[in-house]
């Protein structure tokens, strides 16, 4: 049973659990806070819950209990009768019990088995259940295998064990013994992942904890060691999360019913993994295509003309136009009556869609219902063909094209081809990469749907400083890196991405085209009168002492403001365009070696140079 708790969802109760219900949960966790504050009684919880669909398959936590000295121990005890009176109004069985973390309680290993026991018996005797979590900042229970042997000792049928990937794997605890358990004493398992950051893992797990699939946890040693008992049982996400709180209930539940689906899949030996579609393989970004109207034709017409691109075709029942440069297509659509159009309402001038090549759609396709995203498609006239399309980035969309059709079939079925000789370009020779912005809210979320449903692999985050406040960055690539995304948030209105977000609900602001020769390159785009972006004297001065450059190629590098980062496995080579219309910008770049980076190292510098063109 897929399952997931209140608390990882933002908004009031019943607009959770319908969240929870539209997303596909069989199961859900009534968190006590959500069931208190809730304008209703816990007999009419149990009926929304009947209504949408939704099992109540715990109600939590029950804290500080166990090996607490009188009076607080028979107070707890019937606090506990209390809880088990509301359980049995919700209509659930079962309640999860934390380790006690009071510096009151005592260090008896006894007691705390005694306690256990006799808290088992009321619950027996009611019909209920209960089961014992280790906390990782327990007072003296932190430890999985602690929490075990106290039920193992207590030995009541209605007492078992709650396992928390959390709680174990943020402590660098094994998971193997996990393996070791009796099934029927594993009553409960809670998934969720992290960040690696060195801190109070109490305020680690309060505030970053995230979906499977969204940290750096190592779950699946976690899932195999679970898989091998043979557990049954609800999979269910608790997750205390900043960003979470602040996100809306619907996309965080779907966020998290793809992370179940991702974790069930994991490891082929557990009873939960389906026949997931593989991943694709991918052929690079077959095009991108821009969404304006009339007005905004012309200047974005010399703007692109003057990168050395060509307009080479016309479509042929709308208004949109194809411009092409080695092996990269723009496309530019005027319609207004189309998805574009919506679009462009929304973001103004804007990149609204881009192609990737797959090698099989249907796979992709099928992959991507798996992971329960929906599938576009458009307006398609008689003899034209018909692209399906994913929902991307703030509702942008990512149409997927096969390899033969992507080579020529497409543009030629399509549009009426001017001609196609390749004079007058400036070197650019294919996509490199699309940096978008996105709300802050949404960084984890889109990093999963591009993990799970499309098989990319993400990057480590990275810190950037805007001279307006702080950015982050994090790239999610195709396995073979032929696609590059980098996203990019920031909490501070006025950073660049800021601006972006607030101005034109972010998308694409950065389009990064990649030269065999970025010098040839730039001196035909100067020689072109295409503005390119003024870098400081300073930094160059700087660059030559850093990487003991030969001055002449950094005299070279200084007369046409190109940007350079070394690392170990090769150099990149990277200038920008002005901003068109204060929207989005072109990077032109060129990887020598095995550079696979993105030239971060000089982020601060360009921002700063495009601050003072603001």
């Amino acid at each position: 049973m897929r399952a997931i708790a209140t608390v990882c969802l933002s908004g009031d109760l019943r607009s959770k659990l319908e969240a929870i219900a539209r997303a596909g949960f069989e199961g859900v966790e009534i968190f006590e806070n959500d069931l208190i504050s809730f304008d209703g009684s816990p007999g009419d919880v149990r009926l929304l819950c009947e209504r949408l669909g939704l099992a109540i398959v715990a109600f939590q936590p029950f804290r500080d209990f166990e090996a607490m000295p009188e009076p607080a121990r028979t107070r707890n005890l019937q606090r506990a009768e209390r809880k088990f009176d509301v359980m049995q109004e919700l209509g659930t069985d079962f309640m999860l019990v934390c380790s006690n973390v009071s510096p009151q309680a005592l260090d008896d290993r006894d007691q705390m088995v005694a306690d256990l026991y006799e808290l088992a018996e009321r619950a027996a005797a009611r019909g209920l259940r209960i089961g014992y979590e280790a906390l990782a900042w327990g007072r003296h229970i932190s430890d999985y295998r602690d929490a075990w042997d106290v039920v193992r000792r207590a030995d009541h049928p209605a007492l078992g064990l709650v396992l928390d990937s959390f709680h174990i794997l943020s402590r660098g605890h094994d998971p193997a013994a996990i393996a070791d358990i009796p099934v029927e004493k594993i009553f409960f398992v809670q998934v969720a992942d992290a960040p690696l950051l060195d801190m109070d893992v109490l305020q680690w797990s309060r505030h970053f904890r995230c979906f499977p699939g969204q940290g750096r946890l190592p779950l699946k040693s976690f899932m195999s060691a679970l898989a091998k008992t043979g557990y049954r049982g609800p999979l269910s996400h608790e997750i205390f999360s900043d960003a979470f709180r602040a996100a809306p209930a619907d996309v965080t539940a779907m966020d998290g019913m793809r992370s179940l689906i991702y974790l069930e899949n994991l490891v082929p030996e557990g009873h939960w993994a389906d026949a997931l579609p593989a991943a694709s393989d991918y052929r690079g970004i077959h095009f991108i295509e821009f969404t304006l109207d009339e007005d905004s034709a012309a200047p974005l017409g010399e703007f692109i003309g003057a990168l050395g691109f060509r307009h080479v075709g016309r479509h042929r029942s709308k208004n949109v136009e194809l411009w092409k440069q080695g092996d990269i297509h723009l496309v530019l659509n005027f319609e207004t009556d189309s998805f574009a159009h919506t679009f462009r309402l929304l973001h103004g001038t804007s990149v609204c869609a881009v192609g990737f090549r797959v090698d099989d759609v249907d796979t992709a396709l099928a992959r991507a219902r798996a992971y329960k995203a929906p599938v576009y498609r458009g307006q398609v006239a008689e003899g034209e063909m018909e692209i399906p399309a994913l929902r991307g980035v703030e509702g942008s969309l990512i149409y997927l094209v096969d390899e033969p059709s992507a080579k020529d079939h497409q543009w030629r079925t399509d549009f009426e081809l001017f001609d196609q000789a390749s004079r007058d370009e400036a070197g650019l020779q294919r996509i490199d990469h699309l940096s978008y912005v996105l709300p802050a809210t949404q960084l984890l979320g889109w990093q999963l749907y591009y993990h799970t449903v499309l098989g990319f692999e993400a990057e480590t985050e990275h810190e950037i400083v805007d001279p307006h406040g702080m950015m982050v960055s994090q790239a999610v690539n195709s396995p073979d890196r032929s696609i590059r995304i980098p996203l990019t948030v920031s909490q501070a209105r006025d950073t660049s991405p800021g601006r972006f977000l607030s101005e034109f609900r972010g998308g694409v602001q950065q389009i990064a085209f990649a030269s065999d020769d970025i010098h040839a390159t730039v001196d035909e785009l100067q020689a072109r009168g295409l503005p390119l972006l003024r870098i400081p004297a300073n930094y160059y001065d700087d660059l030559e002492a850093r990487f003991d450059l030969d001055p002449e190629f950094v005299e070279g590098l200084r007369s046409r403001n190109i940007l350079f980062d070394r690392r170990d496995d090769g150099d990149f080579l990277h200038a920008y365009t002005d901003t068109f219309s204060g929207r989005f910008f072109f990077e032109i770049v060129e990887r020598r070696g095995n550079y696979q980076r993105y030239g971060e190292a000089n982020a601060g510098i360009r921002l700063a140079a495009q601050s003072a063109r603001h």
